[in-house]
């Protein structure tokens, strides 16, 4: 029984998720149909990253099994057939060894924030970046963000609905950088805790905005309280950009 891995692209505005629920479409749930429809087969397809509603990725991964063995050009090309007019996208499909897993053997994963400041309103870009009417300090979002990189309890940035067994995890970077009225956040990690990222990215708009000092960013974190966490950012911003494994 072969086992294929898909590498993916979606816009999340549609989804309540990655993760098949009961409450409207998912991305997980997209893709398992469309593989249905090429082959009467039904699968679990098994994502790297659950991304929230709203939360959009360009190098999403996935695996599963199938009975039978299809060319990979065939399964990316039929899957993205089945997938229209939704908007995922298969990149590429590969066979890999049994053993492999989407999730689980992934050593890291890489996102991206996208803050857009400007007084008017996003057209091309609304629901891809979180629009803020005013300016932000970007570098001094990146002398907080640099005390948060490294392996700490993330208790204040954790979700209160984390599943994680523990809130223990190593930051191996985040950087804070402005392109024109764009503000990029880029995080890496082997692994984030739920909603991780968007809590980090809350915390340092409020540093950006001055109203928080450098140092409340490293208190915060110290605090292990999640009531001490800034304002949550929105899931239009976020970009799961690539997941590595090893060679």
């Amino acid at each position: 029984m072969p086992r294929y891995r898909l590498t993916i692209e979606y816009d999340g505005g549609p989804f309540v998720g990655w993760q098949r629920q009961d409450n409207g479409p998912s991305v997980q749930g997209a893709i398992e149909e469309a593989i249905f429809k090429l082959c009467a087969d039904s699968v679990t397809v098994t994502g790297a990253g659950r991304t929230d509603a709203g939360v959009h990725a360009m190098g999403q991964v996935a695996h599963f099994d199938l009975g039978k063995e299809f060319a990979p050009e065939k399964i990316r090309d039929a899957l993205n057939h089945f997938l229209r007019p939704a908007p995922v996208a298969v990149l590429e499909a590969a066979i890999v060894p049994a053993e492999f897993h989407a999730r689980f053997s992934a050593t890291a994963r890489h996102y991206l924030y996208r803050i857009v400041c400007r007084r008017a309103p996003l057209a091309l870009e609304r629901g891809r970046a979180w629009h803020v009417v005013h300016d932000l300090d970007a570098e001094a979002m990146h002398a907080a963000a640099q005390g948060l990189v490294g392996q700490h309890d993330f208790t204040t940035f954790r979700a209160s609905e984390c599943q994680a067994k523990s809130p223990v995890k190593t930051l191996d970077r985040l950087t804070v950088r402005r392109a024109l009225d764009e503000i990029d956040v880029e995080a890496s990690a082997r692994s984030f805790l739920h909603r991780q990222v968007r809590s980090m990215v809350g915390t340092l708009k409020l540093v950006g905005e001055g109203k928080w000092r450098v140092r409340e960013v490293v208190d915060a974190l110290a605090a292990r309280d999640r009531g001490r966490c800034g304002p949550v950012a929105p899931p239009d911003g976020l970009h799961l950009v690539r997941v590595d494994y090893p060679p």
